[in-house]
């Protein structure tokens, strides 16, 4: 039997958030992934370093999927709730997982780096990237992009025409160069998402806050009772997520065989 409006609602209300664990929506919302593998990536570029940070790295799941991290590795996080989840993740692994704010200054000596990651940072400080790198460094992530899941903005919050330009791969290369960096790499995809029901939907909407702030169950009812019956009706609710693959390298030498080394 179908469950209810409320029973959906119910569900996704009472489940934890925390983290950047999106298990939850097995059978209920899917995403297709960019085509670049950023956690294939992610660990080939980590087994070559020497020292590495990952910026934003939420409740360190990604991190700690790696299979060889270096000898020096440190996580930040501002989240407490991501802080306590990324600690019991990463200590095992031998990586540091340090509070910060995420506004600059990053806790962190000039050139401490070869390797800084990131995936999906909420904010990217170009400067303190370019400060912590060390010459031959590399940065490499994978940033959400421009208008990403807006189909879903739009329908709770009307018309976004800025957000096409929000975030925009062209703006965040120009911003990497201007903080002396040289972009080598630089990649986009939109990917369709199928949200199957409205539980998925507000799940979602608790977990990626960004994508219509302020939202909660109560503000927003009698859209979601509309969702919930045009789901019904006429199946999954279609969006796209849209992510950017950067690699930033700063100029120089590095000291021996670096993240880009061949």
């Amino acid at each position: 039997m179908t469950p209810s409006f409320e029973e959906l609602v119910a569900e996704a209300s009472e489940a934890s958030v925390d983290g950047w664990d999106f298990s939850w929506l097995d059978g209920r919302a899917t995403e297709r992934r960019p085509s670049w593998g950023y956690h294939r990536l992610l660990g080939e570029r980590l087994a070559r370093a020497s020292a590495g940070l990952d910026v934003q790295t939420g409740g360190g799941e990604v991190l700690a999927g790696v299979p060889t991290l270096p000898r020096t590795m440190v996580a930040t996080e501002s989240w407490p709730p991501n802080l306590a989840r990324a600690t019991a993740l990463l200590h095992p692994r031998g990586a540091v997982v340090v509070a910060d704010p995420d506004e600059p200054p990053l806790p962190f000596a000039d050139a401490a780096f070869d390797l800084v990651t990131s995936r999906h940072p909420a904010t990217v400080w170009w400067s303190e990237i370019a400060r912590v790198l060390r010459p031959g460094g590399t940065y490499l992530a994978q940033h959400v992009g421009p208008a990403s899941v807006w189909e879903l903005a739009e329908y709770f919050l009307g018309p976004q025409p800025e957000a096409a330009r929000h975030r925009h791969p062209d703006d965040e290369s120009a911003a990497a160069r201007d903080a002396g960096l040289d972009v080598v790499d630089l990649r986009s995809e939109r990917l369709r998402m199928e949200f199957h029901d409205i539980g998925a939907v507000i799940w979602f909407l608790r977990k990626v806050i960004w994508i219509v702030p302020g939202f909660t169950v109560e503000s927003q009812l009698p859209r979601l009772r509309a969702l919930d019956a045009l789901i019904r009706a006429e199946g999954p609710f279609v969006a796209h997520s849209a992510r950017t693959l950067i690699e930033a390298r700063r100029p120089g030498t590095a000291a021996g065989p670096g993240p880009g080394a061949a």
